[in-house]
């Protein structure tokens, strides 16, 4: 491993030499020629008093705003020639301008120290888009020519005590969420027709690195943070798999609170109560102490739930600590662990769920847990205002833990007796050891060319992730949680090993000061291997399994961006993309069953063009369309054994390809501003999220035995299940001083739960149609006296029975309802 990244790394560091030489003592302006069209590059830092960057200040040049990142850094490209004032705000510090010069083709360079201000801000209202657009460049991520948001959690009135998907992706349309875990554990999102199982199809990461279990080898992200400690959540759609790895959906980011910058020591804490038994707390410290900086929370939420056998108590923690070693190096290290027990109450049949009590369930004994830690060390380099080095080095120690009815147990079967023996009946356990370790090289550059201002990303990854799976072991007969096995060995015993080394380089040239060109090309190695035995033989000898592979892939990629005016743009993008093959998909679930040697990973490709922007100050907008191809979908069909002309087998093969198109639409509007032009009035922003999504199968094998033989078939034109074909989302914003209150409305089309589109549903309610529904939410939030937040929520207004899912298996089998009417209340305190 150390010489693949050693070899990738001087790579990196020979092709961007000449840049990192050219940039290291930056000049004020950067000479260039003065062409008409070229436009203007301004740049620069904002400090406090004390010399400390300042996070998070708002830029602004006419239209055109960006706010400073955690080196009190900012940047704006492509501003017209001529005399402009540069604004600089941020709260709790007074207004500062600046009046400068700009001219076509040159870097101009600004340093702002502010002060605090102290005068009274009672009866001021403020409000905030919590959905916004990143900047051509958001940290060391370029996201010009890219679909993106940014949603910041503190603008949203929204349940985040049980981290309600539902209401924090509301204004991201195209985001599909199954509500299948009322503690808030699980997020489960997807777009475009993806599905969103534990957002298996998004790269998901925490401050920039991974949190899912192996994104090469078994991608479901266990873990989330709590959504009371996140500051933003990133988003870029499928032309993320160009700078952060393969996935179809692209990269979902959870970026985490950090302390102030200007204090030594601040303490935010809120609690919060519930139906069904709620409880919560989230406490936090932080603050900066000369050269250090420290963050840290506990978070911890339990309840009963809303369906009977919903119990769970889920514990959060996290320390971050910053240290500016010199001006120009920042160090980091920082560890992050969830521990929860959650009762998992399992599935019902649809006379259950629409005859029955839907919180009723049949299963009293069934448990989960998943401990996680994420340790992280990061190491940023400023070479000058226009070059950074950023380093980090993550690792993970995590579980999967589960205890209960094995799935094949039918919903209608007792829970606690053997239907056989009428006995207590043992349950099975299956757990999982996650250990894995990588580490990320990111260089972001601008350079001056042809008089004009460009910036290259480009980076190195090195990663190794090892999983050890047994399953189908004896568990107790008992009721409680616990992990004592009673018997000598498990049913099954593996283990998985992922090496994964890549390389990525992405630029965005600027032609004119209105056009961005940005390509860029991704290179993966990828390496898994698998051992152990799948089942025993009655005699105890070993079914054993060997499985390994290797691949190179090369990705590739561009988009563009025209300013149409200084508020609005149009942005094209397309790049390819691939899921690798899982473990899963390596593992046969019978020892009768074949994997294909030449098994390949699925591949594809996103496409997207859109129009986004501002109007004034009172509306905002995105509508886009897209396609996304998505080939060599893996799946089972049954075969001929070689050889053979009766007998018969399973085979684990790529069958089939599916293609999802459709528009995205988003767009809010300040009505009373937008009416009367005056924005003393208080806010009432209306809203409307909405995605028209077609995926069908433009190819899917099937077999069936028939009359003796084998019969083959093709699902072409068939929808792509959990792939809804709309979901709006449309509500309003009331705020005034320091009162906001928000209402919103759900609703989304039925789907199918399977490939063949099975409308009746089966006995066990794994198949079948899942309807559509709708479902209204009120929350709203008080801040007064500077320091004190009040907040509330009423979900589900009108007590809706729904479900968004039908399990096979884990955590089923059966639909799983969603959470009907409940409510919170916070009371919050920062000092």
């Amino acid at each position: 491993m150390r010489t693949a990244s050693s070899l990738l790394l001087s790579s990196l560091l020979t092709a961007t030499a000449p840049a990192l030489a050219a940039t290291t003592t930056p000049p004020t302006h950067l000479n260039g020629h003065d062409e008409n069209g070229r436009g203007a590059t301004l740049t620069g830092t904002v400090l406090d008093r004390a010399g400390q960057p300042v996070e998070g200040v708002l830029i602004s040049v006419a239209d055109r705003s960006a706010t400073t990142d955690a080196r009190g850094s900012f940047r704006l490209y492509g501003l017209p020639a001529g005399e402009a004032t540069v604004t600089v705000t941020g709260l709790s510090t007074k207004p500062q301008t600046q009046t400068l010069t700009l001219q076509n083709g040159q870097v101009h360079t600004l340093r702002f120290t502010l002060e605090e201000a102290l005068q009274e801000l009672a009866g001021v209202t403020v409000a905030a888009k919590a959905t916004r657009y990143a900047p051509e460049v958001d940290g060391t991520t370029l996201t010009a020519g890219k679909k993106n948001e940014i949603i910041q959690l503190d603008k949203l009135d929204a349940n985040l005590v049980v981290n309600s998907a539902r209401q924090v992706f509301a204004k991201v349309p195209g985001i599909t969420v199954w509500e299948s875990d009322g503690s808030g554990q699980q997020i489960n999102v997807a777009s475009r027709g993806l599905s969103p199982n534990r957002s298996w199809e998004f790269n998901t990461r925490q401050n920039g690195m991974d949190i899912s279990s192996d994104p090469f080898g078994y991608p479901e992200a266990y873990y989330n943070p709590p959504l009371e400690a996140v500051d933003r959540i990133q988003i870029i759609r499928g032309g993320g798999s160009l700078q952060y790895g393969p996935q179809f959906g692209g990269m979902l980011n959870y970026e985490l609170k950090h302390g102030p910058r200007d204090k030594k020591i601040e303490f935010e804490t809120s609690n919060s109560v519930g139906n069904n038994g709620l409880v919560g707390t989230y406490n936090s410290l932080g603050g900066t102490v000369g050269k250090v900086s420290y963050f840290g929370y506990y978070q911890q939420r339990l309840g009963g739930g809303w369906r009977d056998n919903s119990e769970f108590n889920i514990r959060n923690a996290h320390v971050n600590v910053q240290f500016q070693a010199t001006s120009k190096l920042r160090l980091g290290a920082e560890i992050s662990h969830l521990g929860y027990e959650i009762q998992q109450p399992g599935g019902l049949t649809d006379a259950q769920f629409y005859n029955g009590n839907v919180r009723n369930s049949s299963r009293g004994r069934n448990w989960f847990s998943t401990p996680w830690t994420i340790p992280a060390f990061t190491a940023d380099y400023q070479f000058s205002d226009r070059t950074r080095l950023s380093l980090k080095t993550f690792g993970l120690l995590g579980e999967r833990n589960s205890i209960g009815l094995p799935s094949s147990v039918g919903v209608d079967k007792p829970d606690a007796v053997n239907p056989a023996t009428g006995q207590p009946a043992n349950r099975q356990l299956d757990r999982d050891r996650y250990r894995n370790l990588g580490s990320e090289l990111r260089l972001l550059t601008d350079y001056g060319l042809l008089g004009q201002q460009h910036t290259l990303a480009a980076g190195v990854r090195v990663a190794a992730a090892n999983l050890g799976r047994r399953q189908q072991g004896k568990g107790d007969t008992g009721s409680d949680f616990n992990l004592d096995l009673q018997a000598a060995r498990y049913g099954r015993d593996l283990s998985f090993r992922t090496r994964n080394y890549a390389a990525f380089v992405e630029n965005i040239f600027r032609l004119g000061s209105r056009f961005t060109f940005t390509p860029g090309v991704r290179y993966e190695v990828i390496d898994n291997e698998g051992r152990g035995y799948l089942s025993l033989n009655a005699d105890g000898s070993e079914n054993q399994i060997k499985q390994d592979s290797r691949r190179r892939v090369f990705l590739y990629g561009a988009g563009a961006e025209l300013r149409v005016t200084d508020q609005t743009n149009l942005y094209a993008n397309y790049s390819r993309a691939f899921r690798p093959v899982t473990f899963g998909d390596l593992t046969p679930p019978a020892t009768s069953d074949v994997i294909d040697p030449n098994l390949k990973d699925a591949r594809g490709y996103n496409a997207e063009v859109g129009y986004r922007g501002t109007w004034g100050k009172v509306l905002t907008f995105d509508l886009d369309a897209f396609w996304l191809n998505y080939d060599n979908r893996i799946g089972t069909i049954r075969r001929l054994v070689p050889g053979s002309t009766t007998q018969t087998q399973q085979l684990r093969t790529n069958i089939g390809t599916s293609v999802h198109k459709g528009v995205e639409a988003y767009v809010e509007l300040d009505v009373l501003h937008a009416l009367t032009q005056n924005f003393d009035l208080p806010h009432l922003d209306v809203f409307a999220s909405s995605a028209f999504v077609d995926a069908r199968y433009t190819r899917l094998l099937t077999t069936t035995l028939a009359n003796g033989g084998i019969q083959e078939g093709d699902l072409k034109d068939n929808r792509v299940e959990y792939a809804p074909k709309y979901s709006h989302r449309v509500g309003a914003t009331f705020a005034h001083k320091g009162l906001s209150a928000t209402a919103q409305l759900t609703r989304v089309s039925s789907v199918f739960a399977d490939a063949n589109n099975t409308v009746a549903a089966n006995a066990a309610a794994t198949t079948g149609r899942v309807p559509g529904y709708s479902v209204t939410d009120l929350s709203a939030t008080y801040r007064f006296a500077k320091r004190f937040t009040v907040r509330g929520g009423l979900n589900n207004v009108f007590d809706k029975n729904y479900f968004t899912r039908r399990s096979g298996g884990y955590p089923g089998p059966g639909l799983l309802p969603a959470d009907g009417r409940t409510w919170f209340a916070s009371v919050g305190v920062k000092l």
